[in-house]
């Protein structure tokens, strides 16, 4: 079996929401686009004359309501997901009609929302998220073409792609049952197994992936913070209520220990989705559409539980390993398995983070990331009008808390009952998105997509 070479921060990624697959995935596509077209001859330049994006799969059914036209126009105009200004997605939208112009061989041309064009939801392109970007000629022709695939978590390939060039993993595996071997042979937690592992196959020195993995833990605690300040109604027709605020406030006045933690772990994780189905800043956790299950844990952690934040580092790298292997065996896209890989990973890998932080022996670790993904299986990807908002955001404060109550199960027995592994239930997730019906995976076609909207 081939072994991980995933590294922490591009699966943990910084950007603009609503979802990584369809709004950074489509940014970065853009962007790399225009890079393309720059290599190429200047006298083949001069025959450009306008640019054409076309949308087959998920990405054509659900991509305005995703913010997949703005991210693709941001992208042919430059901008990357991790510094993308606060509210330009939203402004693009804003300005549908407004044209941009980009500078090719020193020939201007100018692009649109218009420039995006709404294809096939089936097609014979090898995955459901491709978007196919066109440079055209004064008369239409298309003189230089790319198709780009959105594989889930922001991760983009195409044609000819080739994984970066990274160093040997001290410590290879592919699987949980390989990852629980390297530790019990080696003496190892498994956050020092992801430490050497980053550090070799990146480059990095331990200080700067400390570094990185605290600006990642305060991005998701800004999240979670700016989502608790927001009201009104999140962005489309659905005019969603933004109800972190109202939850945050019934935490508060609650008196009884349990309801009042638990009312606290639903608001943190409304707040990061809402301000994710915002277009707000947040971090892929594996995916945008699952971006408040972990910070929920991570707020509650810093805020509640007063965890220290060594320990909430080295949780975070226990859930990346969870992550990397879901990722590796199976999918973390919605397009792909439908969202018991997105929100389903996110809440194992949110438990496998707390069960992590509170000291736990890493064979609870990854019972409880089991016990948390074995009960999402078989969830769909159904969000209502495209939008990552119903039943999306409800799903992440389930996600949090059944991440939470993972981790008392698993620690509250003998690790060695446990008769399900996690990669065992990793292949039940693969299975089951490869026989899930493509209405089911993030195109709106069912589920309660099609059954909200008429009852």
């Amino acid at each position: 079996m081939p072994y991980i070479s995933t590294t922490l921060f591009s699966l943990f990624k910084i950007g603009p929401g609503p979802s990584s697959s369809h709004t950074i995935g489509p940014m970065k596509a853009g962007r790399l686009f225009i890079e393309a077209c720059e290599e190429l001859p200047r006298e083949f330049l001069a025959r450009a004359g306008s640019i054409r994006v076309r949308l087959f799969g998920s990405l054509s059914a659900t991509g305005e309501g995703h913010g997949t036209d703005t991210a693709i126009l941001a992208g042919l105009l430059g901008t990357k997901p991790e510094d993308c200004p606060p509210g330009l997605l939203p402004r693009l939208r804003e300005e549908r009609g407004k044209e941009y112009r980009i500078e090719l061989g020193g020939k201007p041309i100018l692009v649109s929302l218009s420039s995006i064009v709404h294809d096939s939801i089936v097609h014979s392109y090898p995955y459901s998220n491709t978007l196919v970007a066109e440079l055209l000629d004064a008369s239409g022709e298309v003189l230089f073409e790319r198709a780009y695939y959105s594989v889930g978590g922001g991760f983009v390939q195409w044609e000819g792609w080739k994984a970066p060039e990274l160093g040997e993993p001290v410590y290879k595996y592919g699987s949980m049952t390989e990852l629980r071997n390297i530790v019990r042979a080696e003496g190892l937690n498994i956050y020092e197994v992801m430490l050497a592992n980053e550090m070799a196959m990146t480059g990095a020195s331990r200080p700067q992936i400390i570094d990185g993995l605290n600006e990642l833990l305060d991005r998701m605690e800004t999240s979670v913070e700016h989502g608790l300040q927001g009201t009104g109604c999140l962005p489309g027709p659905l005019k969603v209520e933004r109800k972190a605020h109202m939850l945050h406030r019934r935490a508060h006045a609650l008196n009884a220990a349990p309801g009042k933690f638990l009312a606290a772990l639903n608001s943190y994780a409304f707040a990061a989705s809402e301000e994710n189905a915002s277009g707000g800043v947040i971090v892929t956790a594996p995916t945008c559409g699952a971006a408040g299950v972990m910070p929920a844990l991570v707020y509650a952690m810093r805020h509640d539980m007063h965890i220290g934040d060594r320990a909430i580092r080295e949780g975070f790298l226990a859930a990346a390993a969870v992550g990397f292997i879901a990722r590796h065996n199976a999918s973390i896209a919605g397009a792909e398995v439908g969202c018991q890989g997105e929100v389903g990973v996110a809440s194992a890998m949110a438990a496998a983070m707390f069960t992590d932080a509170l000291g736990n022996p890493s064979r609870y670790v990854e019972n409880a990331a089991e016990v948390a993904l074995e009960h999402h299986l078989g969830i769909t990807c159904d969000p209502v009008g495209g939008y990552v908002q119903i039943p999306c955001i409800e799903r992440n404060a389930m996600g949090a808390v059944k991440a939470f109550n993972a981790s008392l199960i698993s620690t509250g027995v003998s690790p060695e009952s446990q008769r399900v592994s996690l990669d065992a239930a990793i292949a039940a997730m693969a299975e089951t998105g490869r026989e899930m019906s493509t209405k089911f995976k993030e195109t709106s076609l069912g589920g309660l997509a099609v059954s909200a909207v008429t009852c």
